[in-house]
Parts: C-alpha cells; structure tokens; sequence
C-alpha cells in the first residue's frame, strides 16, 4: 500500500513504552506501555516480553498502574496504582498466578516511588499525605454544606510544583512497609523540602539518602549531602563530603562504597555544569571523582514531543561491584556506558544516531533492558546482552510498527554551522514530504527549551506533522544546549540573548541561503525557553514573517518572583527580582520584552493557565505589548488543569488542538 504523510490524530494511535525493568532471572522484560488513546486517555498499564518477543499483559482497567518492579527473589510484581479509590496505594501480583493485592493503607496522597529492600522483606517509598482541607471528602463536605473553597494558606516559597499542583506545607517522607505483615511506618523526615533520592544497603539493614542540608534551600549556596539510616529512623550523615548536588546515591553489592551523581559547585542552580560519578566509602570521607577527565553530563536526556526528556540520570552497579554502568546524552544522541570504578573508563555499549535509555538490569547483570527510539521511529522495547563480547541491542517490541511503516516520513539531515568564537552549532533539517527542488519551501525555525537541554535523534510528532504540511523544519543546539561540553552549556549562564542569539542568528542566516527555503516565508517557534528566544528573535530582528511563542518566558523580573522554583539572589542570574533598578538591571537586560517596542511580527501566543513554570503572565504581557501596538496576534489559553508540559504529556484533544493552531496559524501566515 502506499505511505501516507503523518496526521496530527495519529499522535492517539501512539503507543509510549518505559521503564523496562529485568526479571532477576533475566527472562523477562517488565515495562509500562500507554496507549492508544481511548477516552481521551492514555492509561498505562504492566507488560512483559521475553527474548523471543512474547508479549503479555499483567494489569487491566480504567485506573491505570504504573511504577512496576520485580520482587528480589521473582515471585511477584509490585506497583502503584489508584484502582480501589482516589488514594494511590501499592500492590503485589503473584507471578504465578493470582489477583493482585493491596499492600499500603495510605490515606489520600502522593506516592514518589519505591524501592525492594534486597532480601524482599520490606518496601522503602516516598509519600506525601495530602492537606487535610483539600482531600476528595473534604471537599464532598463543604459542597453539601455549600461552602466555599478555603484558602491557601502559605508560609514557606517551596508550596508547588508544575505538573504536581499545590501541597502548601505538606512535604514527603521516607516510609519503610513490611510486606508480609501490610505494616507501614515513617521512618525519615529531615529534608525541609521532602526531596529525597535512597537506596538500600545490601544487607536490607539501612538506607543511603540524599537530601538538601540547608535550612533554607532557596537562599542558602547548594549543600546535599549523603546520610545512612537504619531501620529504627536513626540517621548519621557521612562526613568528609563537599558541598554541592547529589543525586541517585548507589550502594555497592560488597557493600564498601556509595556511588552518586553530582558536583562540587554550590552555585550553579541550573545545573549547568556536568554532573558527574563520584564514589565514596560507605563510611565517609572525600570522594572520588571517577568523570573528571569526560566532558560529558551524567544526567543529560534528549528532547521530543513524545516523551519526557529524562534527566534524572541512570547508575547502577555491575553485581561484581568493579563497574556502574551510566547512561550518557551526547551530540543529539544518548548511550549506555560501562564505566570502571577504579580508572574511569568508559566502554560505550551502544553507538549510533540513536536515543538508548536503560532501565533495571537483571541480578547477575548480564541482561540490561532499555528503550530505543530514533528521529523515525518510537520508543521500544530492547535489550542489551552484557555476557556478549560486544553487546548489540536486541529489539524485543514492536507496537508502533503497523502504523509507522504506513507513515511517509522525512528523515533529518545533519549539518554543522560556524558561528561565533570558534564555536560550531549542531544542527537538523527535515525537509518537507514529497519534496521537489529546484521548488522554495516556507520553513519554520524550531527553538528547544530548558534551555540546559538538547535536540537530537528522537522522534517529533510535531515536527514530521509540519514536514508533512509542506513546511521546511530547521533545529539546532545553540550555545546553552547540553551534550556538547560544559563550556558550550555555560555559555550562557545568567547572560540569556548573548550566544545564544548569535548562534540563533547563524543558523537564520544559513536558512536564508539554501535553495529550497524561501527566506520571505520563515516563521520561528519554540516552547519554554524555545518560547523566549522567540521572543528575543522578534524584538531584535524582522527576518521571519510570523512567529509562534509557547509556554514562554518574556520578563526575567517577574518571572524570578512567580516561578516554581524562584530566582535566589545572585545565582544562576545576578542581581535579585525585587529592589531598585540596580538590583533589577541584569534580569530586566535579559527580558525579551525590554525590546518589544517596534515588534512587527505576527505572532501567536500559546500558554497554560495551570503552568507553574513560566506563569502564564508572562504571555500575557507579550499579548498585551504586541495588541497595543497594532501587531497581529492570538493568545490560546489552556485550562487551569494544564500544566508546563502539556504538549507532551496534557490530554490529547487539547494536544490535537495546540497542533491544530500551529499549523493553522503557519498556513495563514508562511503559505
């Protein structure tokens, strides 16, 4: 049959695969799949496959679950889902048959993980308990007594998160459940903001947690620091350590040493430095930086539409505690390394124009699953055989196949542009559907956000949808970007609209000399940072006919006061969101909407009004400077119940619509 070009429905055929997780056997492969969309959801649910690509599935229904793994010894599955009521709790299902059962008794909540104790005994998970003026009953209470909503009342900045919502003063804390008795105690609450990362010790005796050591997070130099616990709440923290992040603490299986993500740097909030594999002894004292010499960031992940970016960074030790194994997101692609603990070095597992994230080998480590996806392809499911000389990923999933072999896609094309300071920029091209030179195509400039992230070898919905509608599809990593070395990510460290733009700039000027492109009919767009570069492109130049601004940022002074996470005085940006104009100069220099006096270019605006992030004030102020001035312009405002990530992962008629405006509004004004 003939390939057809792709739709923006198609997007509910999709089928996302994660979180693949090994039997201890290594048998099998457990992992979440979503859709397709029914019902205007996406559900996940547990699946398995084996080698030999035989799929089951293990959980069923309208709630969904999420989060499963393996107990040590394979005789059961434990997850987390909301299927009895609204109040998540965690399950185990019996691998040889049998219901599902619960195994928490949590009142109404967030769960934020677990993990198996070693010995298969006990849970270690995260939970907050929810405000009690805000619970589901609560709230059926006061509509039958025809009360209003009550207030927040607030006393601390760290109130809410976008995409998780407000929880005011309630914080997570480290609950420890043994299993066979159903019996669940707090065990660790130390963190005042109730962000922890554990692991076991090998002897299911103590946990390793990470946490902030400040009393005030946002205001104090960063200070996270490892501390032991036992089963009895008592916590010592391991002296010897510098301050700076921590993250993904991992106990060794000899149980002598703790390997963690971080860096030494107190002042660098945004991570723009690399994140690096330290080991220390399990006792304390000063670590070992085992990633000096790779300039590369352990916790890095590659952009798209479909997916989360990842991030959080992956660690995990080989059962002989000699090597971890990592991943790494480099050049627009990511890999799975082996990286010894003594030396350093990294054999690199994987290789190619590829996005290959790993999950949870089995327990002799020999079998290592992860997910692969490419600028053509979804995510699915594969492995890697480590007891193989030279591993090769073996792809053990095929959901999004039928439909993807019925789709005529354009496959990118990679180029490197020189831009200023010596620097070369990383950039793609997708070139329309059925395209004919010596034709001129309208093109869009596509602009990532973060902006401490990068595009690369990953599949974009939306980008095939505009190549499919005819359009010239362009993207780059502009200084800022990751994946390129820490010098190229701190480029622009608290100096936004510097080498950004002149590498911005670069790659217009390039667009506007290829053959195919006609540089009358450019548009620019981008979502979160994307969204303020966009900004700053129309403040500073008149070189694209129209313009798309998402999610974005416009004013650096207001934003430092009303984000999530606030601006703290003098870190990644200088100077501080209130005061005079002395304390203000250096965020209100880098505000895109200091230079919006002239703007000429039409532009749409697409905000959610539920965005934490970047508030949606900051699309408001664009709408209102660009309307007063007599500039064409459109703002689409999502629902309250949106957050920041809505085009990735909000309900899919409103995604189905925010695709729907893109390209309505590129046809009105490119075509």
């Amino acid at each position: 049959m003939p390939k057809r070009p792709i739709r923006a429905d198609d997007l509910l055929a999709f089928e996302s695969v994660s979180d693949p997780q090994a039997s201890p056997d290594g048998t099998l492969i457990l992992f979440s799949k979503k859709g397709p969309v029914k019902k205007n959801k996406a559900v996940p649910h547990l699946f398995t496959t084996d080698r030999d690509g035989r799929i089951r599935q293990w959980t069923q229904g309208e709630t969904g679950c999420s989060h499963g793994r393996w107990r040590p010894d394979g005789s059961g599955i434990a997850f987390i889902s909301g299927r009895d009521e609204k109040k998540p709790q965690i399950f185990l299902l019996p691998t040889e048959g049998g219901e599902a059962t619960r195994i928490t008794e949590l009142p109404e909540g967030s769960i934020g993980g677990f993990k198996w104790s070693p010995d298969g005994t006990k849970i270690a998970y995260l939970f907050r308990e929810q405000h009690a003026e805000w619970t589901a009953e609560a709230k059926k209470t006061r509509e039958a007594a025809g009360l209003s909503e009550p207030p927040k009342v607030l006393d601390d900045v760290w109130c809410r998160l976008d995409g998780d919502g407000w929880f005011m003063g309630q914080r997570y804390a480290i609950y420890v459940l043994d299993v066979a008795k159903k019996e669940h105690r707090k065990l660790y609450a130390a963190c005042p903001l109730g962000q922890y990362d554990f692991d076991w010790s090998p002897n299911s005796a103590e946990l390793v947690v990470t946490h902030t050591a400040c009393k005030r997070p946002f205001v104090e130099p960063t200070n996270e620091q490892l501390y032991r616990v036992d089963m009895s709440g008592q916590a010592w923290k391991l002296e010897g350590l510098p301050k700076g992040t921590k993250t993904s603490p991992r106990w060794s299986p000899d149980g002598t040493t703790i390997a963690y993500l971080g860096d030494v740097d107190e002042n660098d909030p945004w991570g723009v430095r690399n994140q690096r594999v330290y080991v220390v002894s399990a006792e304390g004292g000063e670590p070992v930086c085992l990633t000096n010499d790779l300039d590369a960031t352990f916790t890095g992940g590659v952009i798209s539409d479909t997916k989360d970016s990842g991030g959080s960074g992956f660690l995990v030790w080989t059962p002989d505690s000699k090597a971890l194994l990592v991943n790494v997101a480099q050049q627009g692609e990511m890999h799975a390394g082996r990286l010894d603990a003594e030396t350093g070095e990294v054999a690199w597992l994987t290789e190619g124009r590829q996005v290959v994230e790993c999950g949870a080998p089995c327990a002799k480590g020999m079998i290592l699953p992860v997910t692969v996806s490419d600028a053509v392809r979804l995510a699915e499911i594969a492995l890697l055989d480590l007891s193989e000389e030279t591993p090769r990923i073996e792809m053990l999933t095929g959901f999004n196949k039928p439909l993807f072999d019925s789709l005529d896609l354009s496959e990118p094309e990679e180029f490197w542009l020189d831009s200023t300071d010596g620097v070369q920029v990383h950039c793609w091209v997708i070139k329309p559907v059925g395209y004919l030179p010596p034709k001129r195509y309208p093109a869009v400039l596509e602009i990532h956000g973060g902006p401490h992230t990068q595009y690369g070898w990953t599949f974009f919905h939306e980008f095939q949808l505009l190549a499919a509608e005819g359009f010239v599809v362009v993207y780059s990593n502009p200084r800022g970007s990751e994946g390129y070395g820490e010098a190229h990510t701190a480029a622009i460290r608290g100096d936004w609209g510097n080498k950004d733009w002149e590498d911005i700039q670069t790659v217009t000027r390039w667009m506007q000399h290829q053959p195919y492109i006609h540089p009358g009919q450019m548009g620019v767009m981008g979502g979160s940072y994307g969204g303020y570069m966009t900004n700053w492109v129309i403040g500073h130049c008149h070189d694209f006919k129209a313009a798309i601004t998402d999610r974005c940022v416009s004013n650096m002074v207001s934003m430092g006061g009303n984000s999530d996470f606030p601006f703290n005085k003098d870190g990644y940006f200088k100077g501080v969101c209130w005061g005079d104009h002395h304390a203000i100069k250096e965020l209100w220099r880098q505000s895109p909407i200091a230079y919006f006096e002239g703007v000429k270019t039409p532009t749409l605006i697409i905000h959610s009004e539920g965005d934490f992030r970047c508030n949606v004030e900051q699309s408001e102020q664009v709408f209102t400077a660009l309307q007063m001035q007599g500039v064409e312009s459109k703002f689409v405002r999502y629902p309250l119940s949106t957050s920041h990530g809505m085009s990735r992962s909000g309900p899919p008629d409103l995604r189905l619509h925010r695709l729907g405006e893109i390209v309505a509004w590129w046809g009105r004004h490119l075509k």
